[in-house]
């Protein structure tokens, strides 16, 4: 990436095309979406095409849309003549010439620093929880709609805790220093200074003369958020998905990812997975395993597989399907399904099958004996 005069340079050029684009589709958004849905996809998308994460050529034009598109729908104005009159409108409201902020500058804003000058910010922790869905989803992939609670930035104060920007001060105690020089007599005539944390503003060098009235000075709320869990195909046990920056959110640090770690449903009796393949027990009669049998298992998409014997299946024996089992993660084709037979004996029989019985299995003895009886 180049200085950031040369690409505010680029960008100038990119933004004269910007306006051709409809900024609720950039920020992928309907044009219901509250302020908060606005903030969030910014947050998201920018922090997805930022130039110095993003090595796509496109890259730095989509970093240019999300953060005009940003600039114009998180104003309340002007969001209000964008959507009477589109980009026009804006262009004539600010006397035909339309203001494009450094996308840079608004990133570095929005973060608290952490854009193009790789300055440190503290992350906050990040939320790491298992989630077991159906082997079916996993096979066929699948959209899970969750909802998760944490703890956004108050949208009224936007995490400052004050009633307004009048009700933020500078300390008086520490003269916004955040810290407090104590002198300390240690003898008659020599005295010791230390550099402590200003009590009365806690280190942040502001007080606030008047709360905020929706999170009561908190600057943080409860919120429920509603995320979709995409699953793709063949996914491995523990495959991990990330919501970038969705964690607990404050104005102390950026907040951490939600991981959701995938794993499939312990079912009793039902299909096993190891990997590509995929296990099935399959219960047959004496008859069956002695003469063979046709059979059809309904797969975990609902297709069919026709399992086929002829002559004698032995109790345990496996029987391998290729090109059944688990689709391949990332790749093409599938692994191989795996039939295990188990074979279930009568708890009894009539005399007159216990009779063929003996016929069949011991003609030396008994076979004679049944020819004179007919």
């Amino acid at each position: 990436m180049g200085s950031p005069v040369l690409f505010f340079l680029v960008f100038c050029l990119l933004a004269l095309f910007v306006h051709a684009a409809d900024l609720y589709k950039v920020l992928e958004l309907s044009k219901s979406a509250s302020e908060q849905d606005i903030r969030k996809a910014y947050k998201r998308l920018s922090r997805k095409y930022h130039p110095d994460k993003n090595k796509d050529p496109d890259a730095e034009e989509k970093f240019v849309e999300i953060a005009h598109a940003y600039e114009v729908l998180s104003d309340p104005t002007k969001r209000q003549i964008y959507d009477r009159h589109g980009e026009e409108g804006l262009r004539a409201h600010e006397g035909g010439q339309q203001h494009y902020a450094n996308p840079f500058d608004m990133f570095q804003n929005f973060f608290g620093g952490g854009g193009h000058h790789n300055q440190q910010v503290r992350r906050g922790p990040s939320s790491v929880s298992e989630f077991e869905v159906s082997l079916s989803d996993i096979y066929s992939g699948a959209s899970i709609d969750f909802m998760v609670k944490k703890r956004i930035l108050c949208d009224h104060c936007r995490g400052t805790g004050a009633a307004s920007s009048d009700d933020i001060h500078t300390c008086s105690a520490c003269g916004g220093s955040g810290v407090r020089i104590m002198r300390q007599q240690i003898m008659p005539g020599m005295f010791t200074q230390s550099q402590v944390t200003c009590n009365e503003c806690g280190g942040r060098g502001k007080v606030i003369g008047r709360k905020c009235p929706h999170c009561q000075g908190n600057k943080v709320m409860d919120h429920t958020q509603h995320y979709t869990l995409e699953i793709p195909r063949g996914a491995p046990e523990g495959h991990e998905v990330v919501f970038e920056g969705e964690a607990d959110e404050s104005p102390d640090w950026e907040a951490g990812d939600i991981v959701l770690r995938i794993r499939s449903k312990k079912e009793r009796g039902g299909w096993r997975r190891k990997e590509s393949g995929l296990y099935w027990k399959e219960t047959i009669s004496v008859e069956e395993a002695l003469l063979g049998f046709e059979r059809n298992l309904t797969h975990l998409d609902g297709h069919i597989v026709e399992l086929k014997r002829q002559g004698v299946t032995q109790p345990g024996y496996v029987q391998t399907i290729k090109g059944e089992g688990m689709p391949l993660f990332e790749g093409t084709g599938y692994g191989d399904l795996y039939v295990e037979y188990n074979v279930v004996l009568p708890t009894e029989i009539s005399p007159e099958t216990r009779k063929r019985l003996l016929i069949a299995f011991h003609p030396e003895t008994h076979g004679a004996h049944s020819k004179d009886e007919l």
